[in-house]
């Protein structure tokens, strides 16, 4: 990755960027100010990642990069050059059957107005990838950088716990 131009104000400086978002191969560039959630929604129309504080406190903007959950807010988009980008768009199977996890949200009214679900699904996906899921503690421990205004907390940790013990 190279810096390449500056405008003849001098002020954008912007940078290639090769990724995968979701499977897809994804070539843009882009300013080095633009955060992934950012490029994510307005240029490449991944809507999934939500914008909700824009700093990182709540949890709606939350993907994977390379496996590991990150908020997108404070990700700059140039971070994740080479990288894998999921989003919740990218996580149902391949002929568009649910995850088990988005089916336990459903099955346990894990939303309400689903505002938060991606980035609920995000990190519930991680608390389980990780390990976390043993009992109600540990799924609310793992999963208290995600905020639910609606207050769905109770299904969430059901979801959660259910699709880990399916898993046993």
């Amino acid at each position: 990755m190279a810096a390449t131009a500056s405008t003849a104000a001098g002020s954008t400086h912007e940078l290639d960027l090769a990724c995968t978002v979701n499977g897809e191969p994804v070539r843009l560039r882009v300013d080095t100010r633009e955060s992934l959630l950012d490029v994510l929604r307005e240029r490449l129309g991944v809507t999934g990642p939500k914008k909700g504080c824009d700093h990182g406190q709540c949890g709606a903007c939350t993907v994977h990069l390379d496996g590991r959950r990150v908020v997108s807010c404070l990700t700059p988009a140039v971070q994740v050059t080479g990288a894998d980008v999921t989003t919740v768009e990218g996580v149902a199977g391949p002929g568009g059957e649910l995850h088990p996890l988005q089916q336990a949200f459903i099955d346990h009214d894990a939303l309400q107005c689903g505002y938060c679900t991606p980035g609920q699904l995000m990190s519930g996906l991680a608390c389980l990838a990780e390990g976390h899921a043993e009992d109600d503690d540990e799924v609310r421990e793992y999963m208290s950088g995600n905020l639910c205004r609606c207050g769905a907390y109770a299904g969430i940790v059901a979801a959660v716990r259910a699709v880990a013990e399916q898993g046993r």
